[in-house]
């Protein structure tokens, strides 16, 4: 069988595996679409959201970020410790108190109608950038190892992706890819230490453990606290953009968020919460170090390729052990589809929720708009996982994490204002300090070096968040 055809068997049989599980763990009512029952285990959930925090592209691009960035990208994995113990702690008790189904319902109660739109809207824009452009790497190299092969054009390639998560995810929602995501995790983590134990066989160094490879490697540098205005792996810029795009992309966020209101109470969701911060660490390491093993690799058989592009040489390299192709189609599969499930189930919640005024009330009006709903974004990733074919770099996990300072920083902005203050703000100005704050903050980052000699990093979207606070502060109420 050739290498497409098999891909292609690949692909069916594990999404027929998702699709079984699907069936077996949906109801198809509203509320299980939406809040999973409300009576998940908390140990599956933090399994299962290794899986969807972590994504195809970080199957693919955190390895390749070694040639550049070294393992400075632990920095901010320690910054993310910092934000998620803040979500534990601040964030979960407030959205257990308050019994919410999406957690911009909190915006209405604080602010008002305006400004929940407001906040919901930030996130669907954000949500929508972020799955597209995790999704948009993986279907671009499916596209090329496969559906090329038979002469579908790209656009067709995203459709079946699209299609297939739509398919699992319509009926069950929440309740359903907390179930998928447990084996979509294993799956992952399983072809990555496989993958790692076949390159580290490949090299035949009997005489050096792979830790100690690792550890005296030149790629393998984690700590820089030089040059601070200059560099942007600075460890003050990588920790406190870690802390911030945590508790953004994480705490502030539908998606992740919605499986943690899905557990049975809030210490379960606290102890979700934390066991998953603690095992990003090793995992993020291991996805370092399989950067560092690839490069070499790639260097002793004259592969040329760096980023994005970097795993799927090696892993299809002539010289590769075979079963590599199979462990980066399995993982990157795995990864992408994960992340995006959820994605999905997270946008049409939140659109159906805070934009549509949509309740839980369970009749057939009610469950037609929501299918309706999640069918649209669908359609709306699609467009934009196309769009980006045309204008996206190499590095796409650093895309990632530079939309989220944009887009995410009016979120941490109300967030702030709305738990910290007793600020009363004038609710229909709200989406002008809102838009205020990511358009300086753009200014800012494109003119920094040339005003200041200052390089951002991932700390932009602290700059962001303080600009809609200063914002806020301006559209106060005086009484």
């Amino acid at each position: 069988m050739s290498l497409p055809y098999f891909i292609l068997t690949l692909i069916l049989g594990y999404f027929s595996l998702l699709f079984v599980i699907s069936r077996k763990k949906s109801r198809g009512d509203n509320f299980f679409f939406f809040t999973g029952g409300r009576n998940a285990h908390w140990l599956m959930i933090s399994v299962g959201m290794i899986g969807a925090s972590l994504s195809g592209v970080t199957f693919i691009s955190i390895p390749g970020w070694v040639k550049t960035q070294n393992m400075a990208y632990m920095q901010m994995v320690l910054g993310y410790l910092a934000g998620y113990a803040i979500i534990a702690t601040i964030l979960l008790p407030l959205y257990y108190r308050l019994q919410l189904i999406s957690i911009y319902q909190y915006l209405k109660v604080r602010f008002g109608p305006v400004g929940y739109k407001t906040g919901a809207s930030f996130f669907i824009l954000s949500r929508l950038f972020g799955a597209g452009f995790r999704l948009y790497l993986v279907a671009l190299i499916l596209h090329t190892l496969v559906f090329e092969h038979f002469g579908w054009p790209f656009w067709a390639t995203v459709s079946l992706s699209i299609g297939m998560i739509y398919l699992y995810t319509q009926r069950g929602g929440i309740g359903t890819i907390i179930y998928t995501d447990v084996v979509q995790t294993v799956f992952m983590l399983g072809a990555l230490i496989a993958t790692v134990t076949f390159i580290w066989r490949d090299f035949n160094m009997s005489d050096e453990s792979l830790f100690g490879y690792i550890y005296s490697n030149p790629l393998s540098k984690v700590w820089f606290f030089d040059h601070f205005l200059s560099d942007g792996r600075h460890f003050v810029k990588q920790f406190l953009g870690g802390m911030f795009i945590a508790i953004t992309m994480t705490g502030l966020d539908q998606d992740m968020m919605q499986k943690n209101l899905a557990c049975r109470n809030l210490k379960d969701a606290q102890k979700n919460m934390m066991l998953f911060s603690v095992m990003l660490l090793p995992v993020n390491l291991i996805f370092l170090s399989l950067g560092v093993l690839l490069y070499d690799w790639a260097a002793l058989h004259g592969i040329e390729a760096t980023g994005d592009r970097l795993f799927a040489a090696v892993a299809f390299s002539p010289d590769a052990p075979q079963i590599l192709g199979i462990l980066f189609i399995l993982g990157v599969i795995a990864a992408a589809y994960s992340s995006a499930d959820s994605a999905l189930t997270a946008l049409t919640t939140s659109f159906t929720v805070d934009i549509l005024g949509l309740e839980l009330i369970e009749n057939q009006r009610t469950r037609r708009i929501r299918i309706l709903t999640h069918l649209a974004m669908s359609a709306a990733m699609l467009i934009l996982i196309v769009i980006f074919k045309y204008f996206v770099s190499e590095s796409v996990i650093n895309e990632i994490f530079t939309i989220a300072g944009f887009t995410y920083g009016p979120l941490l902005g109300l967030y702030v204002v709305g738990m910290f203050t007793r600020w009363q703000v004038n609710d229909r100005w709200i989406p002008i300090a809102a838009i205020a704050g990511p358009l300086l903050t753009y200014l800012l980052k494109k003119n920094s070096l040339v005003w200041f000699g200052y390089t951002f990093s991932f700390e932009l979207i602290l700059i962001n968040g303080a600009l809609v606070i200063f914002g806020l502060w301006l559209l106060r109420i005086h009484k």
